[in-house]
């Protein structure tokens, strides 16, 4: 019989970090496919960034009508990425599984700190950041990655609770439950935000990586029962949902109400047909499709590079998720962003 030894007893030390050994990393210690199709995905972005941004740029004054803003912060966030990409390379795998714990802890931190008045910064209605005067910090971004570190680990430490191969109760009790009430108490702060798209994905990565780590299959089936039926209830629950929800369906039911996000991205996309009207060339971009540099991008790369500049967009995003898959990790699509 397993022996469960208690939360704390699972928790690793730092000092262990210590004692890892510090093998040597070069750097063709790499998958070529993944890397490529990733930094083809950085310079695509960059130009499509600038080019769905320069219309919002030259009428705000908040850029100083300086055209080329958007395309300065996006190049100062992707070089930092790169760099943070090259440490964390370098960090062994047994170190991110020993720190994953206190990375989810500082993860919920930075979460409660977004609810405390005066600390968290409201954008569009939401409490979503935290100000750090260069730039702004959304803890829930953060807690996407640290839940994938978290959900890993604890599928590792909990290995011999979480298969079928011993009683279903014993599954429930030591292997699932505790990490459902930990990710009710992170989805709970999230909603309190509200953010109800980044709730739904880091719920998914988090029962994704217990799928791929072996569930009991009973509890899969019940999973798949139950998290929908909550999901529509936290829809149904908040009428800004529920609307979001329902222009989603329809959009063109209320063009210039509740659908007029979607009904202009759909407009990008039937402009675009299979060559696109050429890069630079939207009219969508022209402050008719709000946040086009961000959320609605897509929608941009779509109307200018038509539906084969979106092949090769999705193309990489689909090799990336394939081998995020084949090593073990899931990083879900965020398929209830139109949701937030």
């Amino acid at each position: 019989m397993p022996r469960d030894t208690g939360l704390m007893s699972t928790l690793p030390r730092f000092s262990a970090l210590a004692e890892l050994p510090r093998e040597g990393r070069t750097m063709l210690n790499y998958d070529v496919t993944l890397a490529w199709a990733s930094l083809l995905l950085l310079a695509i972005g960059l130009v499509m960034v600038y080019s769905a941004s320069i219309a919002m740029a030259e009428a705000s004054a908040y850029t100083g009508y300086r055209p080329w803003y958007f395309l300065a912060r996006h190049a100062v966030f992707v070089v930092a990425g790169l760099l943070a990409a090259l440490v964390a390379f370098q960090v062994p795998l047994k170190g991110w599984q020993r720190a994953a714990p206190y990375l989810f802890m500082l993860g919920a931190l930075l979460l409660v700190a977004v609810l405390v008045p005066g600390l968290g910064k409201q954008v569009n209605g939401s409490k979503r950041w935290l100000s750090l005067y260069v730039v702004n910090l959304q803890p829930s971004e953060l807690m996407k990655l640290f839940v994938v570190l978290y959900a890993a680990s604890y599928a590792v430490r909990k290995a011999d609770f979480l298969h079928a191969q011993q009683p279903l109760k014993q599954t429930l009790i030591r292997g699932f439950l505790p990490l459902l009430a930990v990710m009710v108490a992170i989805g709970a702060l999230l909603l309190r935000e509200p953010d109800f798209g980044a709730c739904v994905v880091i719920v998914a990565i988090a029962f994704g990586i217990l799928f791929l780590g072996g569930l009991d299959w009973r509890l899969l089936i019940g999973l798949g029962f139950l998290l929908p039926v909550a999901l529509w209830l936290l829809i149904w629950i908040a009428p800004y949902r529920l609307q979001r929800f329902t222009g989603f369906r329809d959009p063109w039911a209320d063009p210039l109400g509740k659908g007029y996000q979607l009904s202009h991205s759909l407009i990008a996309f039937g402009r675009g047909e299979w060559y696109g009207v050429g890069l630079g060339a939207s009219v969508e971009k022209l402050l008719y499709l709000p946040e086009a540099h961000t959320d609605f991008l897509l929608a941009v790369i779509a109307e200018e590079l038509g539906f084969i500049g979106v092949a090769v967009v999705t193309d990489p995003v689909m090799v990336v998720n394939f081998f995020d898959v084949e090593k073990g990790v899931m990083f879900p699509l965020t398929l209830a962003l139109t949701l937030q």
